[in-house]
């Protein structure tokens, strides 16, 4: 039985018990991931998921089930459960099923070259990329990590409303983690892609910069405390900014677990700060036709040369604000409950360079790594304070490493003084690569060191 006939199977016979607006969510996906040490492959793993979500009213309250057992055996235990959960669920909280957006547009996120790809080459790719990454430099003492992943995902939401909706997404990812030794300075280097394109995953490339980024770290020492005039590199600067989004959620808003409540319309940021939601961007891992509510997604730009312009909404916190929603509901799978989530989510580019903003720059440091993100700042006030690692700069000219330095400020000031953005948009980490930054120049941090 196809999906739209088990769909309909479901609604008929969930109106002979007394379900009103219904919904089914269905999700299937899978999972390969592949592990290189010392020339041979060490770690194997390829998953599978399938399963599908009921929701549905019950005498005015709505209900939940869901079943792994994708089939019509599954049909009769889905709507008692259903029956069940709207019977005993208390909660006030409003609930909605989507009738659908007046158009939707077409989103090409799957890319049947991905699929073709054989396993064999895979393999050969990620230890071609060990091997390499020995190659580069004898003071590269080991590979620690040699990955590569990749997956697909496949959503069908559907509505007694007349909603039938349909996406489908693959992507790729690779990443090597190096360690290089000089005398008894160890240091660690890595580098990563992610995208649906296997075609553009460059070993030489790759294992060159991570081998260059261990390399460059070594002989690194700390420098005095003060105000420094800091380059946050882009990938350190994506890592910030995943690790701030959650304040322009209107639900964080709404629970006043963010300081841009009322801001709206309001400057917040410095106008070289334009930040955009973009689900429809070419090769985003986060580009789709619609959210998780079924309504269909808009580009925005959140933060419009330093205005505050949107929060992210779902339906419900739409309703609550008197607005329509942004098509940010996000569902992590067929288990999940509604959130908020941004699809493509990014710091627009500038136009200088890296080297150009480092030739600015007459006492300063770049930051290339922030460590301890999620335990070391405070997302509602703002506050931070992270080891970083990175170079010191002088008279625009990068002279060593620096390593043992705290980096301290607050986050919303800092958007403030932002000096200058860079033009080296950079997506972050496979778990959020739908985050990216260029590099950002930063008018004063403060830096602990010696």
């Amino acid at each position: 039985m196809d999906m739209k006939s088990l769909i309909e199977k479901i609604f008929q016979e969930g109106k002979k018990n007394g379900l009103d607006t219904m919904e089914v969510y269905y999700s299937a996906g899978s999972s390969l991931s592949l592990k290189v040490f010392q020339k041979e492959l060490d770690g194997y793993s390829l998953s599978e998921s399938e399963g599908l979500s009921l929701r549905g009213t019950y005498k005015g309250k709505m209900g939940y089930s869901y079943t792994e057992k994708v089939d019509e055996t599954s049909i009769d235990q889905l709507i008692k459960d259903v029956v069940e959960n709207a019977t005993i669920i208390d909660s006030d909280d409003e609930e909605f099923i989507f009738e659908g957006s007046k158009e939707y547009r077409e989103v090409k996120s799957f890319n049947p070259g991905l699929d073709k790809v054989k396993e064999e080459e895979k393999i050969k790719f990620v230890k071609d990329l060990e091997k390499e990454a020995y190659k580069l430099d004898n003071r590269i003492t080991s590979v620690k990590t040699c990955v590569y992943g990749d997956g697909y995902g496949e959503v069908i939401m559907s509505n007694t409303k007349g909603l039938y909706l349909h996406d489908k997404s693959n992507m790729a990812y690779t990443y090597v983690v190096v360690d290089a030794k000089e005398g008894q300075d160890i240091k660690t280097g890595m580098a990563y892609r992610a995208g649906n394109d296997f075609k553009k995953f460059n070993v030489k490339e790759i294992a060159k910069e991570a081998v260059e980024e261990a390399i460059g770290l070594l002989g690194g020492k700390s420098v005095k405390s003060g105000n420094y005039q800091v380059i946050i590199r882009n990938s350190a600067a994506a890592d910030m900014l995943e690790a701030f989004t959650g304040i322009f959620s209107a639900e964080a808003v709404q629970k006043n677990l963010s300081l841009l409540k009322d801001k709206l319309n309001e400057k917040i940021a410095s106008d070289r700060f334009t930040l955009i939601d973009d689900p429809y961007m070419d090769g985003g891992l986060a580009s789709r036709s619609f959210d998780g509510e079924g309504v269909a997604c808009k580009y925005k730009k959140v933060v419009d040369k330093g205005i505050l312009k949107t929060y992210f909404h779902n339906l419900k916190t739409a309703k609550k604000d008197g607005v329509e929603t942004t098509g940010n509901a996000s569902k992590g799978s067929y288990k999940s409950s509604i959130n908020i989530a941004p699809s493509n989510f990014y710091l627009e580019k500038g136009e200088k360079t890296l080297d150009e903003m480092v030739s600015t720059i007459d006492k300063g440091i770049m930051i290339t790594e922030l460590q301890g993100l999620h335990s070391g700042l405070n997302s509602v006030s703002g506050d931070f304070s992270l080891a970083a690692l990175g170079y010191l700069i002088e008279k625009g000219k990068i002279i060593r490493p620096v390593e043992q330095i705290i980096v301290s400020g607050n986050y919303f000031e800092m958007l403030n003084n932002i000096e200058e953005v860079g033009s080296d948009l950079k997506f972050g980490l496979p778990g959020a690569a739908y985050i990216g930054s260029p590099s950002l120049k930063i008018k004063t941090l403060a830096i602990a060191g010696e």
